[in-house]
């Protein structure tokens, strides 16, 4: 499959200009927050960004799952307009507060509150309104673009958020970012209805959501993947915060600096963005190796003595995450029954984004405490204990034997059934059957 194939499709192509424009303006936002709240409105405060953090996610715990609901039942690219048109009205509102000089911490509390709310009901329709954009064989192919467009703009956002900020200050970020949200729209509106792809729609009925969590409580391959990503997630995927946390205590660095590092961690995860974009068929087993090479790239990126060793030691980080993202989001919607996907797809973003308000407070805290270095071990330690013991339960669950050699070349030797299948994989990776493999092929 060629990388770029879903690009040949006029409406994705839209889409994904658009979202590339808006998605910069997102990551710029993103570090203007953070710096605002650490430098200005409290006392280089861990604690004080993982509460923001933490507040603009936590909506994702009881908005997403009824998001879930809407975007199996209404027009998606209306939905879409609306979301992304009240993101960018509550970006402008929070850069003319800073500009005149009053914004205290509350209000940014509030105002990443309320955008956590949108944001709720924007990332479910968001993940699905792709099936409508390309071919159902496109699909895999689509997903990893579009966090090759994600990943692409956090590669540019955070540098010149920090370039931004040292030049004009943080409340022009947000009044750019509030722009940027145009772009999508305007996508949006210039395409073409006709071309979109068919996909079921919900009617109104009781029991929706419940129907959903039942779909999800019977696919053990997805619950696997929730979890997995869920721990992940709350302990280790916090980069905003341990970014923000080693540049200013640990090397003594300014928003410039704290900006470059969003900048080259985004050079791995576009890196495997674009792999993810040549993987016609994501597996269970990719996601728990991912896990666990982030959690080795993780610990050695915490024990980087210098600035410099640090900022090259998150490519590799970068690049185990993505695979790790865009593996889990393209198998879960593959896998899914299109008129069940929208659920599906909310409750799995309310297990993705909503660890953060969870995780946040706790690893801002630890870094206080124990300082940054800990903040990012706490996230190697519970994804290297999150995908051995997903490989485990495989191993019960799913007739699966894993063999551990240490001699010579070390690596992971995964034995399916009876010795039916047999695969090699270098450390940092483990390979389990995934069971909607199984299905399929039934």
């Amino acid at each position: 499959m060629s990388t770029f194939a879903s690009l040949s499709f006029r409406n994705y192509r839209l889409w994904f200009a658009g979202a590339l424009v808006a998605n910069v303006g997102t990551w710029m936002q993103r570090v203007a927050q953070d710096w605002l709240v650490l430098t200005q409105l409290s006392d280089e405060s861990g604690v004080a960004v993982g509460v923001t953090t933490a507040l603009q996610f936590a909506p994702f715990l009881v908005v997403a799952p009824l998001a879930g609901v809407i975007a199996d039942r209404v027009d998606r690219r209306r939905l879409l307009m609306a979301t992304q048109a009240a993101q960018g009205v509550l970006a402008a509102a929070l850069g003319v507060l800073v500009l005149l000089g009053h914004a205290q911490l509350w209000q940014v509390y509030v105002f990443a509150g309320l955008l956590g709310v949108v944001s709720a009901l924007d990332a479910p329709v968001r993940q699905t309104f792709v099936a409508q954009l390309v071919p159902a064989a496109r699909l895999s192919n689509a997903v990893g673009l579009n966090s090759a467009s994600f990943n692409a703009a956090r590669l540019v956002g955070p540098g010149v958020a920090g370039l931004l900020i040292a030049w004009v200050g943080t409340g022009w970020v947000f009044v750019i970012n509030a722009v940027s949200f145009a772009a999508t729209i305007g996508a949006l509106l210039a395409m073409r209805v006709s071309e979109l792809q068919p996909m079921p729609s919900a009617p109104r009925a009781k029991g929706q959501l419940r129907a959903g969590v039942r779909y999800v409580r019977r696919r053990s391959d997805i619950l696997l993947i929730m979890v997995v990503v869920g721990v992940v997630s709350t302990f280790g995927l916090n980069f905003q915060l341990t970014s923000a946390m080693m540049a200013r205590t640990e090397f003594g660095r300014g928003a410039g600096e704290y900006g470059v590092l969003g900048s080259v961690l985004a050079i791995g995860s576009l890196a495997g963005a674009l792999l993810a974009a040549r993987r016609e068929r994501p597996r269970v087993r990719l996601v728990i190796g991912s896990a666990f090479a982030f959690g080795l790239a993780t610990g050695a990126m915490a024990l980087m003595p210098s600035y410099l060793t640090y900022a090259l030691a998150s490519i590799p980080v970068g690049l185990a995450s993505l695979t790790m993202m865009t593996a889990a989001n393209a198998t879960i919607q593959m896998s899914t029954d299109p008129a069940m996907r929208g659920r599906v797809m909310a409750l799995y973003m309310m297990v993705f984004q909503g660890a953060t308000p969870v995780g946040s407070p706790v690893v801002g805290w630890i870094g206080e405490a124990f300082g940054a270095r800990w903040a990012i071990g706490i996230g190697s330690i519970t994804a290297l204990l999150v995908a051995a013991g997903a490989a485990l339960w495989a191993r019960r669950a799913w007739d699966v034997r894993v063999r551990y050699h240490v001699i010579e070349r070390p690596h992971l030797e995964v034995v399916h059934g009876a010795g039916a299948r047999r695969a090699e994989v270098a450390v940092g990776k483990v390979a389990v059957q995934d069971e909607a493999e199984r299905q399929s092929a039934a």
